[in-house]
């Protein structure tokens, strides 16, 4: 019985040697391919691994592009300058989109100083 016993913790100690050398290649490969500087961000709970945080950018990082840079901002600009005292649905019309989209533009619009409402219409600022 004894003789079963140390075969058995012969080749567990022999698996186990096995194991740490595979461990050891495994992290020379790891840090040869730079995994190492991945790990040394911290992660939020709950993340997978490789994730540094939960939207994936820096702290106070805005999304998406500059504002102000879109098309269509340009192109409703334009719109209430030829025509001063456009409506949205108007603008919508002439610009072929819904007009759910500019009721959120020509207020930012109107926030950086490029338009002024006065009643139902937009003129130029």
């Amino acid at each position: 019985m004894t003789e079963i016993l140390d075969a058995a913790r012969k080749d567990i100690e022999t698996r186990l040697r096995e194991l740490r050398d595979e461990m050891r290649r495994l992290e020379a490969a790891a840090s040869a391919l730079g995994a190492a500087g991945a790990r040394a961000t911290r992660r939020g709970p709950g993340r997978p691994r490789g994730s540094t945080s939960r939207n994936g950018r820096r702290k106070g990082a805005r999304r998406g592009r500059r504002r102000g840079s879109g098309g269509r901002a340009t192109e409703a600009l334009k719109l209430v300058q030829q025509q001063p005292g456009i409506t949205i649905p108007e603008l919508a019309t002439r610009m072929k989109i819904k007009p759910n989209y500019l009721y959120r533009v020509l207020p930012q619009l109107q926030s950086d100083k490029k338009v002024a409402k006065r009643g139902k219409g937009w003129h130029p600022a």
